[in-house]
């Protein structure tokens, strides 16, 4: 589905300042609506923050990164005066569920520059929009917390209907079929009071502060894995595939990290998604630096195989055609890409939304960050009572139900532990 493009409103004007420092970020989110793409420790938080609604677009079908592309340009051309930045959030499949770009009318930034203040307005308001930002930004914060008593029920099937699917793409890669397959499941969480977006973001940040903290629109989360940062003509990529859980236990953590470098299974899964997108940067890219082996990251509640892939751009291109180069990978898809789209749209039997796409940010002179929505849950409902939390898992050869359902618990534990604690 494809919605008709939207004209930008006329006679905008974008102001930016540096202000004092605002080390914690999302200390500036409350409890409704925002946006964010934040990383680092509570005390040390770089990214952006934005709050209010300038304009909008939701797009859908096989053109959604180069519509939303179309009309975040032309949107630019009618903006007069600083760099306006722009948030947006994919839908997994080109068949189903809406994209969206959404311009904030407040945005505050982070950088090892200093911190910024962004007021994006019509002409008539630009400054006393302005001032008002710097007198809120200059008062004391009371920082909300809020804990929920949460009703958990299952999503669109039954595990044992999930492990089912599991063991049966096990069987038809191991019949030649393809390679791998990213099969992912859902869960339900009912909330006994509305959801404090703010209080949400800070848990998950708290927990995992090497991920990059986001909120678009509705979906929510934490997520180890940047699909493309472009600054200028630089150009990198954070390839995770291959995943154990955490323990307790540092000792034993060396030990499941070093089964994790060891283990075919997840190798081959790693170098799958490696190998996709080093492929696709190659069409855009010169000097790509591909390391040989990966290393480990870890997170609080799962340890992955990690590369880090980087490049210099040549042709100019967004970041949301290099998204769109991208998306998606072998980490969220499989390989070949189009036998495991075509097995996932027959086995997943649950549409993904936006999970597992492309999440994060745009501004005027075609930098961005955008990052693979992972570790996350989409609200929805008005009331903010009822949210969709999502995991996938990697199939391949030596893959097994019982293993890929322990895997995705610990995905899910992520958003699980942020909700309920």
């Amino acid at each position: 589905m494809s919605t008709a493009l939207i004209q930008p409103h006329q006679g905008i004007r974008v102001r930016t300042a540096h202000v004092a420092d605002q080390p914690h970020l999302l200390s500036l989110i409350g409890s409704d609506d925002a946006l964010a793409w934040v990383r680092g420790p509570a005390d040390n938080q770089f990214g952006i923050v934005a709050w209010g609604e300038v304009d909008r677009m939701e797009v859908g079908g096989p053109e959604r990164f180069s519509r939303a592309q179309r009309w975040w340009t032309q949107w630019c051309t009618t903006a007069f005066g600083d760099e306006p930045i722009a948030f947006a959030s994919f839908a997994f499949s080109s068949t189903s569920g809406n994209s969206v770009v959404v311009i904030p009318k407040f945005v505050v930034r982070r950088t090892e520059q200093g911190t910024t203040l962004t007021v994006t307005s019509d002409a008539d308001n630009i400054d006393s929009d302005f001032v008002k930002a710097q007198t809120d930004l200059a008062k004391p914060r009371v920082i909300e917390t809020a804990t929920h008593t949460v009703v958990w029920s299952q999503g669109s099937r039954p595990v044992d209907d999930w492990a089912t699917a599991v063991d049966t793409a096990v069987s038809r890669i191991n019949a030649g079929e393809l390679d791998k397959v990213v099969l992912a499941r859902d869960i339900v969480a009912t909330l006994d009071a509305p959801l404090n977006l703010g209080a949400l973001l800070r848990k998950l940040n708290a927990a995992f502060p090497e991920c990059w903290t986001f909120s678009v629109d509705g979906l929510v989360g934490a997520t180890p894995e940047l699909l493309i940062r472009k600054d200028k003509d630089r150009v990198t990529s954070r390839v995770l595939a291959g995943t154990v859980r955490r323990s307790s236990d540092s000792h034993r953590d060396d030990q499941l990290a070093q089964a994790l470098m060891g283990s075919d299974k997840d190798q081959e899964e790693h170098a799958y998604a490696v190998a996709s997108v080093a492929s696709a940067l190659a069409s855009h890219c010169t000097d790509l630096n591909v390391p040989e082996e990966p290393f480990i990251l870890q997170l609080a509640n799962v340890q992955h195989l990690a590369t880090d892939i980087s490049g210099e751009l040549v042709d100019g291109a967004s970041p949301l055609a290099l998204a769109a180069s991208l998306h998606p990978t072998a980490a969220v898809c499989g390989t070949p890409t189009e036998r495991a789209a075509l097995m996932i749209r027959e086995l997943e039997l649950m549409d993904r939304g936006r999970y597992s796409a492309p999440v994060g940010w745009i501004d005027r002179n075609s930098n961005g960050e955008f990052g693979i929505a992972l570790r996350c849950a989409q609200i929805e409902n008005s009331e903010r009572t009822q949210l969709r939390l999502y995991a996938g898992c990697g199939i391949v050869a030596g893959s097994t139900s019982e293993s890929e359902v322990a895997e995705s618990q610990s995905k899910f534990a992520a958003m699980h532990n942020a909700l309920e604690n």
